[in-house]
């Protein structure tokens, strides 16, 4: 077993790792299961009618803490081992939109921001009573605009501080379906409502003040939901669903990593397999662009009704971008690896209309202005933006985590490119969603103790 997972899989222990780039990073990488296509094809067929099979099912903790959270409910759930080169296999024995059993225990989302708040959307209103929670995490992020929605339609949910953070309490209501003005772009909180609305009496229609990431009205199309999107308008009436066999894409979102490593790094050229370049998700491929990224797609072509191609990405004299406005929802969780980029970039590169990234699994703007200060970077913050001055190098060192896998994963990648060796501690929280990044690092080439 490589070095890198020798070391991750002792998963409790607050482990350092350290990084030191190669002279030349060359590869080809298979991206892992799409996170959020693996949390929708799960929780969808759950509760729909029949049976199905997912393939190349992400291999995170979060989406296992689906998984976890729906065998709770009463859903009969098989996991294997999938194709060589793909993620696990799925089984899914759906019990239909209103056969989910009162669980025993408390629901343990772990560290999934997606696991609680879709669940809230299925658990609202039901005849049962259930408690969802997660790690210290999740007990700290803000669910008040799930639960608000959610109680409007009639759910009798309670939480802590004035029903805004988990635990959460659901405890039956009636739902009806109403207009609700979204107060931020969010595919979680959309897809909670839509979740809801599938049960509502009457119409549930939903106004976003940008498009978000759109894998729940696509899906649920493909199950027979009566949803209608028209630009930033969603709707939902009352539906069973069918259940179907879902392929997962590969994670852009995961992929992003190894394109911006391929960019910065001076001698490199990486292929990512297998990606799912939704156009709400692919909002990376064209930041990246808008700064001078050689990026190419190859081998074109669909998946279960999403978009998925092979992405080439070399060597390249990136310039800074203003990065405002609609691009960003399509982008938010890959601003932290962005970020890497911009600091390898000529100027500067500017995050605005970010500040979601403050209410992620840390602060993100601030964890990330938090390292790559300490790496050598001038990065100025304010409550919605972030500013990165292009140095053109990073100095190593020892950086923090901050329990957030996205934090890790891009001082990792940064690594590879420092003027010495990166270390970080706290590294085996890349789990969360990707349990073999580090050895896929030392597979491109790097060297990982």
């Amino acid at each position: 077993m490589p070095l890198a997972s020798r070391r991750l899989y002792a998963h409790n222990a607050l482990m350092p790792v350290t990084i030191s780039g190669p002279k030349r990073l060359r590869g080809e990488i298979t991206a892992p299961g799409d996170k959020s296509v693996s949390h929708r094809a799960a929780m969808f067929n759950a509760i729909a009618n029949g049976s199905a099979t997912l393939t190349n099912f992400s291999p995170g903790e979060d989406c296992a803490s689906t998984l976890d959270v729906l065998r709770s409910l009463g859903v009969e759930i098989d996991r294997g081992p999938g194709a060589e080169g793909l993620g696990d296999t799925i089984h899914v024995s759906g019990l239909g939109m209103h056969r989910l059993t009162e669980p025993a225990e408390i629901l343990d989302a772990g560290n999934s921001g997606t696991t609680t708040r879709l669940m809230s959307g299925i658990l609202a209103g039901r005849d049962i009573f259930a408690v969802l929670s997660g790690d210290t995490s999740i007990r700290s992020r803000p669910m008040g605009r799930v639960v608000s929605p959610l109680r409007q339609m009639g759910a009798e949910i309670f939480g802590r501080k004035d029903n805004t953070l988990a635990p959460l309490a659901f405890a039956g209501g009636k739902l009806t379906g109403m207009r609700y003005e979204m107060p931020v772009a969010s595919a979680q909180l959309k897809s909670s409502i839509l979740l809801a609305g599938l049960r509502a009496d009457g119409e549930t229609q939903l106004t976003q003040p940008a498009q978000s990431r759109d894998h729940t009205e696509r899906m649920l199309s493909a199950m027979g939901a009566h949803v209608e999107t028209e630009r930033n308008n969603v709707s939902v009436r009352p539906s069973e669903l069918e259940a179907i066999d879902v392929y997962v894409p590969g994670d852009i979102s995961s992929a992003a990593f190894w394109m911006v490593a391929g960019l910065v790094h001076p001698d490199a050229e990486i292929t990512v397999r297998g990606v799912g370049i939704n156009p709400t998700r692919a909002g990376v491929i064209d930041a990246l662009k808008m700064m001078n990224a050689d990026i190419s797609l190859e081998n074109e072509r669909d998946a279960a009704g999403e978009p998925v191609a092979d992405i080439v990405v070399r060597s390249s004299n990136l310039k800074g971008a203003v990065i405002a406005g609609d691009i960003v929802p399509l982008l938010i969780d890959e601003i932290p690896i962005i970020a890497v980029a911009a600091a390898m970039a000529e100027g500067e590169t500017r995050f605005e209309d970010a500040g979601e990234l403050r209410v992620k699994e840390t602060d993100r703007i601030a964890a990330t202005a938090d390292w790559m200060t300490a790496a050598g970077v001038r990065v100025e913050t304010t409550t919605e933006t972030m500013t990165v001055h292009g140095a053109g190098r990073l100095l190593g060192g020892t950086f923090n985590g901050h329990h957030d896998h996205r934090i890790a994963m891009s001082e990792g990648i940064a690594g590879l490119i420092s003027e010495s060796p990166v270390t970080i501690t706290g590294a085996e929280i890349a789990s969360i969603s990707y349990p073999q990044f580090w050895t896929e690092i030392e597979k491109l080439g790097g060297a990982v103790e």
